[in-house]
């Protein structure tokens, strides 16, 4: 199996057994299902993993779900470039496509190959994108390869976050800390949230 398709099933299974009864049953979102072609040409196309409904309101998702031993993070990550892919068109990832309302990061209380005494979140996050492209269209989150390892806040109304890479050479990324979006600009950047504030 490959390291994405081991990826995509424990994302599925998480967002079946907690993400759905622990987070978006709370928020009276209830996911609407679509035709599998639709669903995955929004993910690949759009960075749409699931789409929602509350009352008249449609709501678009991307969820990343880490084990245990990234409990200590503050951040979550977006994909941001797959420069060794030897398919020119696939070289910019889902920062470059993304267009999902919000993205639902969370961490599990087991560890990834004790998937199934997953029982809660030791903490998660929906963070509303809309609010972070506006950000990064305004100049106020900047990504840099500048070879740091957590993002800072800069000349006091900023947040530089650095480009990171994966170890395995697959593809690079960059975090985005939860706590200085909220407090850089309020509390509307993050719509639901345990542990992370």
């Amino acid at each position: 199996m490959s390291k994405y398709s081991k990826d995509r099933a424990f994302t599925n299974y998480i967002h079946k057994k907690l993400a759905i009864p622990l987070i978006y049953n709370c928020l009276s979102w209830s996911e609407v299902q679509l035709r599998k072609d639709y669903s995955r040409y929004i993910d690949m196309m759009e960075g749409i993993d699931y789409v929602f409904r509350k009352g008249n309101s449609i709501m678009s998702v991307q969820e990343r779900f880490r084990e245990k031993k990234y409990k200590n993070f503050t951040d979550f990550t977006i994909r941001y470039r797959r420069d060794s892919n030897k398919i020119k068109d696939r070289h910019e990832s889902e920062y470059y496509k993304m267009k999902a309302h919000y993205f639902t990061y969370g961490i599990i209380d087991s560890a990834k190959n004790e998937l199934h005494a997953a029982s809660s979140f030791i903490k998660y996050a929906i963070v509303d994108l809309k609010k972070v492209y506006e950000k990064l269209d305004e100049n106020k989150i900047i990504i840099t390869d500048n070879g740091k390892n957590k993002c800072e806040i800069i000349d006091g109304n900023r947040l530089e976050c650095p480009v990171k890479y994966n170890l395995d050479g697959s593809s690079s990324f960059f975090p985005i800390d939860i706590s200085y979006l909220v407090k850089l600009w309020g509390d509307d950047m993050v719509i639901d949230q345990k542990g992370f504030l």
